[in-house]
């Protein structure tokens, strides 16, 4: 009798630890306290359903959690739209908020488009709230020279608001600062004077307003205002300081040209007379061999040759007189 009362105590241990186990394994696979949350929120979705998104690995928080907020926010959204997105890589709860804000706002916006915001890569929330309330982005330093030469350093503060309809392709903030940017440089480059943009900076604001800077961009720009003007270097007197200095380089390039061919000539000139004084030299040099051989020969006589010297002496004499007066007359 004992024995029997054992084994069916153990029978009873057995079927509780297989119940246990069945009912974690439930669990596991059916959040029932999430689908009693959705129950008492007003969100219709069966037993099934959170088991289906178990099995597709979707997290049925990540779906009931934003449908339950959407649905207490008046939105008309199924299971489907939101695990589609959730399993297309999105964000359900910035979709749901975004939704939310734009609903409140009075913003026409469905949620297939916010879903198209969210997986192009931008915070679709964000863009709501900058839609509602807009912001201002501030350009870095931007400089322009006027066609007096006069340097103008220039910061502007552009006011846009999101424009919902061209979030997806459309150009972010970059392209606004640089749009305004080229607006500043055109429009202080057409002024005569900087001090025309100096005393009237609006107009720089008016003239690149009115290009239309935001076509293409995925925001509608409300207002250009200049924050900071300052006068930078002057260009223009650089510039032609710049070129004299390049000018002077090229006249002393040129100078040292023909200075050099100056020198070539001069020595190419002594060569050549240095060469002269060669000849000169040899012919001298068989002069004597010449007047020695009419010697023998009988051509010329002593006394004609005494008379020669003596005209080559009295030559030398005059030519050693003449080349030291010439220093005294300089020095009178």
């Amino acid at each position: 009798m004992d024995g029997f009362m054992g084994e069916s105590y153990i029978g009873i241990i057995i079927i509780a630890v297989i119940v246990l186990i069945v009912l974690g394994i439930f669990l596991r696979f059916v959040p029932v306290g999430l689908w009693v949350t959705a129950y008492f929120s007003g969100v219709k979705v069966g037993i099934g359903t959170l088991v289906g998104m178990r099995l597709r690995q979707v997290s049925p928080h990540a779906i009931i959690r934003p449908l339950i907020k959407a649905t207490k926010a008046g939105l008309e959204l199924n299971t489907n739209q939101l695990e589609a997105h959730y399993l297309a890589g999105g964000n359900v709860n910035a979709v749901i908020d975004a939704l939310i804000a734009s609903h409140r706002a009075d913003i026409d916006l469905e949620f297939e488009k916010a879903a198209a915001i969210d997986l192009a890569g931008r915070n679709v929330f964000e863009a709501v709230q900058v839609s509602v309330n807009p912001k201002v982005i501030e350009t870095p330093d931007i400089a322009a020279v006027a066609k007096d030469g006069i340097e103008i350093v220039a910061k502007a503060k552009v006011t846009v608001r999101a424009n919902i309809e061209r979030l997806v392709g459309g150009a972010g903030e970059d392209t606004i600062i640089a749009r305004v940017g080229e607006g500043v440089v055109t429009t202080v480059g057409s002024a005569d004077k900087h001090s025309d943009v100096l005393e009237n900076p609006d107009m720089i604001s008016k003239t690149v307003l009115s290009k239309g800077l935001d076509s293409g961009t995925a925001f509608e720009i409300l207002s250009i205002d200049i924050a900071d003007i300052d006068v930078g270097r002057n260009i223009g007197a650089k510039l032609q300081t710049e070129q004299a200095e390049a000018d002077k380089n090229i006249a002393q390039a040129k100078a040292e040209e023909r200075r050099s061919m100056a020198i070539a000539q001069e020595q190419e000139m002594r060569a050549e007379t240095q060469k002269m004084r060669s000849k000169v030299v040899e012919s001298e040099a068989s002069v004597p061999l010449a007047m020695a051989e009419a010697l023998r020969k009988g051509q010329i006589g002593v006394m004609d040759y005494y008379k020669m010297q003596n005209i080559n002496a009295d030559t030398d004499m005059r030519n050693s007189i003449s080349t030291q007066a010439e220093p005294n007359e300089e020095e009178e």
